[in-house]
Formats: C-alpha cells, sequence, structure tokens
C-alpha cells in the first residue's frame, strides 16, 4: 500500500508491477459475488441449447427440451399459414330499371343491340321555361329490339304509352311468337300529335320485321290499331355442295367450293363416327347440304348440317341424314339404322369408391363379396336407370335398404341400392337416363352412396365388363317419311339454292288509272242520260 492510494500487485513471472486505484481494490475486496454471479449467468446462456440434436442422447431432458421446441416452431408455423382460398368481394346489387335505363346510354354494345346514344341531361338555374312552345305534329324515329330487351319496355323507351305498348304486344303476339323477332331487328315507329305535354303521343305506325317470311305493321285507322300482314316470298330450297376430295383433303376441299367453315366441321365429325376419315380416298366425293332460306328482300340464313355423304366410284359410300326422333335428333344411315351409342353407363353423377370383388364389410367386419360397385354422391342426388328397361322390384330388401332392380333385354339386370326415396313403380318401363330414386343411406350403410349391381341371367357380374350398345332403328311409317325426305334432298342439284330467286309476279297488264279499272259491257264509255 502507498500513500499515493494505489496498490502495487505483483505475480510470479511478471516482469512488472501492476498499479491500481484504491477504488478498484475496495471494489474488489467488498463485491467478490458480484462478479461470480456476472460470469456465471453468462456461461448458463452460452451452455443452454435450444436446438439440440434429436439424434443424440435420446430420452435424456436435453433431447425432451429440443423435441417441444420442435413441436412448438411446428405448431406456430401451421398457425400462421395464410389461407390460399378464393377471396370473396362484395357482390354488386341488381341495378333497378330506373338505374338500368341509365347505364344504356353509356354501354359500348351497338346501338342494334338496344344502347341508347348519349343521355339527356336536366335543366340548370340558367334555363328560362318557356310559357308555351310549339310541338312538331308528329316524330318518326327507328328504334331497335336489343338482346334480351322487351318487346313493350322498347316501345314505351321509343315514347308510346303503356296502354298502347301493352295494346300492340298482344296484337303482334297472336301472329308470332315475340322470341321469333331477332335482336337488333330495327323497328319504324311514328308517332302522332299528342293534346296536352303530360299526356304520351299516340301511336299512329310502327312496321318490322316479325320473321325471316314475314313483315308486320300496325297502323291507326279510325281512330283504333289495326294489323296488317305482309308475307314475304322465301325460297327454301337446301344448299347442296359436292366436290372432290383430291389431295388437299377434305376440309380445303369443301372450302373453295364455297362450303362454311361450321359446316365442314360439322361433316367431318358425322364421316368420323361412320368410318376413319383416313379411309376417305383423294378420288371420293363429298356431298353436304345445309337447311337454306332466302327471302324475295335479299336476306339469305344458312342453317345447319342435314346430309353428309360420301360417293366412291359414282355411289353413295356413306350417306347420313339428320332425322329429328321425338324431342330430340340423330344421324341415321340410309337404311334407317341410328347411331350406335355403347360405353359403360354411370347411374349417378359421382365416382367409384369401392369396385367389384371380396372386400371387408366397413359394418360387419369381415370378408366378403362386394357383388357391385359403390359410387361416391351426396344424399338427395338422383339415380338414373343405366338403360331402358322394366321395374321388377321396388321396395324394402334387408342390407339394400331401398332397393330397385330393372330387367333389360339379353337376359340382363341392374340393381340400385341404398336410396333415401324411390321414384319408380313395379311394372312400369323406365328409358334409359330417366330418374327412378335418390341417394340414400338406407340399409346397412356408414353414409350416403349408391351400390348398383349387374346381373346376367340372376347372376352378379362385374358392372365395368359390360357396354350398354342402343342403335336407334326406323320403321313402318317412320322409315318410308325418312326415305322419302332422303329422295327429296339428294334430287337437289348443287348449287340450285344460288339460282336467281323468283319474285313476286306483279301484273303488268292492271291498269293504273281509275278510270282505266271500269269494265263495260260493249267496251265503250258510258254516257250520261
Amino acid at each position: 500500500m502507498f500513500e499515493g492510494g494505489e496498490t502495487r500487485l505483483s505475480a510470479p513471472g511478471w516482469d512488472a508491477n501492476i498499479m491500481l486505484p484504491n477504488s478498484i481494490t475496495t471494489s474488489m475486496r467488498h463485491s467478490p459475488e458480484t462478479i461470480t454471479s456476472g460470469v456465471s449467468w453468462r456461461s448458463r446462456l452460452a451452455n443452454f441449447d435450444l436446438v439440440p440434436d434429436l439424434g443424440e442422447d435420446i430420452g435424456s431432458v436435453r433431447w425432451f427440451r429440443g423435441l417441444a421446441t420442435l413441436t412448438l416452431l411446428s405448431v406456430a408455423a401451421l398457425a400462421l399459414t395464410p389461407d390460399y382460398g378464393p377471396i370473396y368481394g362484395g357482390q354488386p346489387s341488381m341495378p333497378t330499371a330506373a338505374e338500368f335505363e341509365e347505364a344504356r346510354a353509356q354501354m359500348i354494345m351497338p346501338i342494334a343491340y338496344g344502347s341508347d346514344s348519349g343521355k339527356r341531361m336536366a335543366a340548370t338555374d340558367a334555363v328560362i321555361a318557356l310559357a308555351g312552345s310549339p310541338e312538331r305534329p308528329r316524330i318518326e324515329l327507328t328504334a331497335s329490339l336489343g338482346r334480351g330487351d322487351s318487346f313493350a319496355r322498347m316501345l314505351q323507351r321509343s315514347g308510346v304509352g303503356g296502354d298502347e305498348a301493352a295494346n300492340i304486344v298482344n296484337m303482334v303476339s297472336a301472329v308470332t311468337a315475340l322470341s321469333n323477332i331477332e335482336p337488333g331487328t330495327p323497328i319504324d315507329i311514328v308517332l302522332g300529335q299528342r293534346q296536352s305535354k303530360d299526356q304520351a303521343r299516340p301511336l299512329e305506325s310502327v312496321a318490322f320485321r316479325a320473321r325471316f317470311d314475314l313483315n308486320l305493321e300496325i297502323k291507326r285507322e279510325g281512330g283504333s290499331l289495326r294489323l296488317n300482314r305482309k308475307p314475304i316470298n322465301v325460297d327454301n330450297t337446301p344448299l347442296r355442295i359436292r366436290g372432290t376430295v383430291g389431295s388437299q383433303g377434305i376440309y380445303r376441299s369443301a372450302r373453295a367450293a364455297g362450303a362454311p367453315t361450321a359446316a365442314i366441321q360439322d361433316y367431318l365429325k358425322v364421316i368420323a363416327a361412320r368410318a376413319p376419315l383416313t379411309s376417305i380416298r383423294p378420288t371420293d366425293e363429298f356431298d353436304i347440304i345445309l337447311d337454306y332460306k332466302r327471302a324475295e328482300t335479299g336476306e339469305v340464313k344458312v342453317g345447319n348440317l342435314v346430309y353428309a355423304g360420301v360417293d366412291r366410284n359414282g355411289k353413295p359410300a356413306i350417306q347420313m341424314l339428320k332425322w329429328a326422333v321425338g324431342d330430340s335428333s340423330q344421324w341415321f344411315e340410309a337404311s334407317g339404322v341410328g347411331e350406335s351409342k355403347g360405353a359403360f353407363s354411370s347411374p349417378v353423377n359421382g365416382g367409384v369408391t369401392s369396385g367389384f370383388g371380396s372386400r371387408r364389410h366397413p359394418i360387419l367386419g369381415y370378408m366378403r363379396m362386394h357383388s357391385g360397385l359403390d359410387f361416391k354422391a351426396s344424399y338427395g342426388q338422383p339415380i338414373f336407370a343405366v338403360t331402358d328397361g322394366v321395374v321388377a322390384y321396388a321396395g324394402r330388401k334387408g342390407g339394400y335398404g331401398n332397393f330397385v332392380q330393372l330387367n333389360h333385354a339379353g337376359g340382363l339386370a341392374s340393381g340400385y341400392g341404398h336410396m333415401s326415396r324411390i321414384a319408380a313403380r313395379p311394372g312400369s318401363r323406365v328409358r334409359r337416363g330417366q330418374i327412378i330414386g335418390y341417394v340414400g343411406s338406407t340399409g346397412l350403410s356408414t353414409g350416403p352412396h349408391l351400390h348398383y349391381e349387374l346381373y346376367r341371367n340372376g347372376r352378379a357380374i362385374n358392372p365395368m365388363s359390360v357396354k350398354f350398345t342402343q342403335r336407334a332403328q326406323l320403321s313402318g311409317n317412320d322409315l318410308a317419311r325418312f326415305k322419302g325426305s332422303l329422295q327429296r334432298l339428294k334430287s337437289v342439284k348443287a348449287g340450285a339454292a344460288l339460282t336467281p330467286l323468283r319474285t313476286t309476279p306483279k301484273n303488268e297488264d292492271a291498269p293504273n288509272r281509275e278510270i282505266d279499272r271500269l269494265t263495260f259491257r260493249d267496251g265503250r264509255l258510258p254516257t250520261s242520260g
């Protein structure tokens, strides 16, 4: 200890003495536990392992601590995982009639489809109202029936009163359906002079094309509206296009012959269903017949494909005619045989969850034969007949629950189990695709599904091994009408529909003056007295 307040420390092997202030020596002398605790806290923190290797010291406290850390981090990651589902925005409310009419003026759609060109602005304070203003005696305008528009709303939008618009709609509906009026049809309207400004202008006339073969005109005669029909001469001669296939193929050859693109695509589909397109030779001839209408006013309407044929060596190799059977239509060969449809028919819209064969029963718990297919379906979903048949059984049947069995031709039968409700009666005939019941979970079932079975001569077989082939066959009067229509179509010459259309002849000998229309007994003018 020195008088200057310093302490000299020396250590063996040191060449110099260390001079420390008395304050430090006093602190070291009086607080050794402070230094010890500080070093211990840091050492413990440095030696604490939050993520130990789980492959070492399995089963120790350190290992379980690491497992707990891993579990917490995994749970936190899963909890913070963002949702990748759809984000639903606010659904805009449907516009009212007034809002729709206001928006119509700003639509980009063409005027022919019902849009308006601009809108009328309300008067401001700078406008001085006139005490009285003259009105035009009549207004002539042309309106357009928009797509999805109403005929009555179009008339009222043009200025026709509500009562007169309803009267016109009734008059037109009595002649033709309003749905026959095509969107974009121009409608000529003439409005007369009104008695006062708070009333709608009276309708003088409205004229438009109601159908391809009909013009309608409604005129005011003697204070009441009267409808006049003006039929249009229309030629319905089908458009027949023939040509040689050649080396470029059917598509390019038919396009060069003038056939529309859509008609050629339909033609190729029909021919491909009858024979491979690769079997068509360059020397073969294609034969395409389309629905075709021409009006004397110059309009032309090209319809759908009605006949598709291929001639080889001057003889027809393929003849397919579209023919209506009931509410539907399909393609028939010249012999009256329709299309063949053969494929596994699913009795319900759903995938197969359990196949045919042995399996452990989900309820009974032991291996047993699963003699059908289980289809995944929701409760109440409709069940369809796989093909035409007769209902042999419809009711409760043990573990099948509500069960329906259909007997088909050729010794085949089909069964449908676990229904919630039966929609077929025993003894009734059903058609392919007809609803015979609804999916349920009756009987030995763990949940809503359909159990479907197929039998041959009373023995269960794998339903996937059978394809129901349906082939329509015309006979009797239907076959006679079919062949007559085919003969008429084939008698049409190629390009006959493109010849000049005969217009309605006018009587050139008819007198033009009223005096010339008088008939005389002796050929002389009548004399007075």
